[in-house]
């Protein structure tokens, strides 16, 4: 258990060059309350179970946690899953002291946005913004995987 800092933004630029790694998500929601998200998610071939807790008042910070699960339980677990399975491509981009854009190229419904988070180390961590970062959408609920499972990218 641990609690997670993390910073969205929208994407502007030309990203993919600078990525070192990609796999594709599939994932769904148990549970998409905002006191605790229940998310089953594969990536790859790898299943996972993540719970949430609700967002400080930033939006920057909330308790997780996360468990590596069968792919099989993940499948299973994904077929009982709320409506509208959120599918994307997810590109690794290392900026500096160690941290790592996690930029999220949406697919099916949500085709056509794509959000850059950043995980820190604290709510006040320095990182480089590199030149295709657009605005932050930190907080901003309709952005949230959860909220974009019910109300897509293609609906606005």
């Amino acid at each position: 258990m641990s609690i997670e800092i993390e910073r969205k933004f929208l994407v502007i630029g030309d990203y993919k060059k600078f990525a070192i790694k990609s796999y594709k998500i599939a994932q769904g929601f148990l549970s998409s309350v905002p006191e605790r998200t229940v998310r089953v998610r594969i990536k790859d071939t790898a299943g996972f179970i993540t719970v949430k807790g609700i967002s400080n008042s930033s939006g920057t910070s909330r308790f997780e946690w996360e468990k590596e699960i069968a792919l099989q339980e993940a499948e299973e677990l994904l077929a009982i899953c709320e409506p509208s399975i959120i599918e994307k491509i997810r590109y690794i981009i290392p900026v500096n002291n160690n941290l790592f854009f996690e930029v999220d190229e949406f697919l099916g419904n949500n085709f056509g946005l794509i959000i850059a988070e950043i995980e820190l180390p604290s709510e006040d961590s320095y990182f480089e913004k590199p030149m295709w970062l657009g605005n932050e959408v930190t907080g901003e609920i309709k952005y949230f995987n959860s909220v974009l499972s019910k109300n897509p990218f293609s609906n606005w």
